[in-house]
Parts: structure tokens; C-alpha cells; sequence
């Protein structure tokens, strides 16, 4: 059966990892996560995911770098609010696993990813007589694909920010009262 779920965006994040210097990664997150998830566990082909992450909402526990991020160097994030995700495809890749093939739109620019999800999890109650599932996304882009491709030469070769960015998702999901369809 078709069900309608809401991202709680209290128990929801969008995490990357990026290299830096080319000696370390850097983590990251999003904490204002939203969106609307339709799952249908016997017709995968009728489920679909539509995200948007807030900008503005980054957090790497270094304010100055906060700021560069959101600033038009990098995410820009006063003429580009928001990361959206919107799904064209969900299939199933064994128990538990699905791929989700989608948009991914960063910086005004869209490209084709595909999320490996974990889950979901099996419907819950929460405390509040909330009917919760769960799952887990991971992806890797290239940040240069979505036009970020500020950087800076290293003395020693190399540079400041790698290309590549782990993307991932813990998403909490919420029933929605008219969730049957």
C-alpha cells in the first residue's frame, strides 16, 4: 500500500565529507532537512523522494569556514537557498536496499545521482502516538559537476578542497494523518 511520510526535520541530517588539505576530511552537516517520501513496498515504481536541505543551516563546528561555505565562493547560499533532491526511480537491490535514482540540484545546477538507501525500518510508534519509519541514504559527487569549484593551490601540490564529496542522509519519517492513498 502507498504511504505518505513527512521528514521530521528535529531527527534528520544531511552529512558530507570532504577532503581538505589532502590530508584529512572534514565533516559537515545540514540540520534542516524537510520533504516528503511516498513508499509503497509493492509497487516500488509508485514510491518516490522529494528532499530540500536549507544552506543556511551548515554547520562544520568552525563558524569562519560556516561562513565561506554559504558565501558565493562556495554553496552561496542568499541566491541559492536550497539543495534539493527529487527522485525519478526507486527499485529494490536486495533485502533491506534500495537504489534511488534522482536529481540532485546544488548551486543552481542539476545532476543525475543515485542514493544507495539502507531501509526503510519497519513502521514504529513513537511516544506521541507518531507512526515513524527510517532510512539511510549515501552518495559521492563531484562538487565541480554543481559548479563549486573554488579551491586553492597547496605549496606542496595538491589542493585546499578535494572534489570529491561524500553525501549522506538519516532521515526519520512521520506518517502523514492522510497517508493512505
Amino acid at each position: 500500500m502507498k504511504t505518505t511520510y513527512q521528514i521530521d526535520p528535529a531527527h534528520s541530517t544531511a552529512h558530507f565529507t570532504v577532503r581538505h588539505m589532502m590530508i584529512t576530511n572534514v565533516r559537515g552537516a545540514f540540520s534542516k532537512v524537510t520533504g516528503t517520501v511516498i513508499y509503497d513496498p509493492e509497487n516500488l515504481a509508485a514510491s518516490s523522494v522529494d528532499v530540500s536541505i536549507d544552506v543556511a543551516s551548515i554547520e562544520t563546528h568552525e563558524p569562519q569556514r560556516d561562513a565561506h561555505l554559504k558565501s558565493p565562493d562556495f554553496l552561496d547560499a542568499e541566491k541559492f537557498p536550497a539543495i534539493t533532491y527529487r527522485s525519478k526511480k526507486v527499485e529494490s537491490v536486495g533485502e533491506g536496499e534500495l537504489k534511488v535514482t534522482g536529481d540532485l540540484t546544488i548551486h543552481g545546477t542539476s545532476k543525475e545521482i543515485v542514493l544507495k538507501v539502507e531501509g526503510p525500518t519497519p513502521e514504529g510508534k513513537d511516544p506521541w502516538g507518531n507512526v515513524r519509519i527510517g532510512a539511510s541514504g549515501a552518495a559521492k559527487i563531484k562538487r565541480s559537476e554543481f559548479g563549486l569549484t573554488w579551491n586553492a593551490a597547496l605549496e606542496t601540490g595538491g589542493f585546499l578542497v578535494g572534489d570529491d564529496v561524500k553525501i549522506e542522509l538519516e532521515v526519520s519519517l512521520i506518517k502523514s494523518q492522510t497517508a493512505a492513498a
